[in-house]
Formats: C-alpha cells, structure tokens, sequence
C-alpha cells in the first residue's frame, strides 16, 4: 500500500504520540505520487480505483503531511470525520477514496484544520505546483535520473527552492515527488525531506496507461 511505504521512508523521524497537538507543526510536505509506478509495484495490493478504472493517470497526490524540522506529528486527536461528499469530491487528485480517509485520519488530524478545510489546503498546495510537461503523459518507460526530475520540477516552478523538493524511489522506480510548503503555502526549504531523497543513479517511470 502507498501509504506504509511512505511511512516506511519516514518511520525514523516520527516524533511520540505526547508531543502532538493538532495545529502544532512547522511546515507541509505536498507528496506526489507517479501513479504508474505504484500500481506496478504494489500489484494485487493496488487500489483498483486508481489502477484498474478507466482514467490514466500520471502524477496524483498522495497526501498533505504536517511536518516539524525534525519528524512529524501522526494521527493526533480529532472528534471531525471527513463525509462521503468530502471524500468523492477529492477523487479527482486522489483517484483512491481509502487514501483520502486514510490520509485525513494519519495526517489531516494534526493540520488544526476540519476535513473541508484540510482538503481544501491540500487542493489549493496541489495547484501552486506546476507538473512538468514530459511528465503529463508517458506512452513508454522512461529511464532517467533522479536529479533530472527534480530539475524539471524546478524549471517548471521557479519559486521551488533547490532544497525544498525531494524525488523518491523505490529499488528502480520513480516513486514520489515531494515539496515543501509554509503553512500559508509559500515554498519553503525542508532540509530533513530533502535528504531522504533517492539515491539511486536512474529510476525507471512506467508509463500511463
């Protein structure tokens, strides 16, 4: 599943359940995912609305994550449970309805936000961000490298700063690229995502299908 495999990647710097309040946090992390790549790699286990409907999709987001410097605060307290509307409405930019209530519940809770609001954050951090156009649509692999992503990423949207983007891969694959943001969504640097970023020499990107 997307989301184990991004907490995966993050597992080491997730701060105790104590120290995290709702709306205490210091910037977000927009998470794109290349959508190709995880229905290939995840196989049985892929969500059949992302993978197996009929819309191709390229780069969709997976999430909206509030971070500290160091860490990030996970599944804080919430009385507030997103609606089936609320949920519908953000299939658009994230094809799965079990990640959009997963993605509320893990991360959304610790925004201060109620679900409109925090999904309406999230639409509004995916729409400052500029998807390169040789990454719209691919009809064929595509084998490059992770430093020419991230220069795509940033000539397509020159107020990312150079340390405020992170590309991230599994063993082969182009998995996510991820942006920081203020929590009034300027771009900011994030020196801890940054250097998490793959360290593969070239990843591979299924294509759209």
């Amino acid at each position: 599943m997307r989301a184990l495999a991004a907490l995966a990647l993050l597992a080491a710097t997730a701060t105790p359940a104590a120290a995290e309040r709702p709306g205490d946090f210091d910037f977000y992390v927009l998470s794109l995912s290349w959508s190709p790549s995880y229905c290939e790699a995840e196989g049985n286990d892929r969500a059949a609305a992302e993978c197996a409907g009929g819309r191709p999709y390229a780069f969709v987001v997976h999430g909206l994550w509030p971070q500290y410097e160091r860490g990030f605060p996970a599944d804080c307290d919430s009385p507030d449970w997103p609606s089936r509307r609320a949920v519908d409405a953000m299939t658009d930019v994230m094809p799965d309805p079990g990640l959009v209530r997963h993605e509320w519940r893990k991360h959304g809770t610790c925004s201060g936000l109620g679900p409109d609001a925090y999904f309406a954050t999230l639409r509004a951090a995916r729409a400052k961000v500029t998807i390169p156009d040789a990454f719209r649509r691919l009809s064929t692999y595509l084998t490059t490298t992770p430093a020419a992503i991230e220069r795509a990423f940033l000539a397509a949207n020159p107020a990312i700063k150079a340390d405020g983007i992170a590309v991230t891969c599994d063993r082969r694959r182009l998995r996510e690229v991820r942006v920081c943001l203020t929590p009034s969504l300027d771009f900011r640097a994030c020196g801890e995502v940054d250097r998490r970023a793959c360290d593969q020499s070239k990843v591979v990107l299924p294509p759209v299908r």
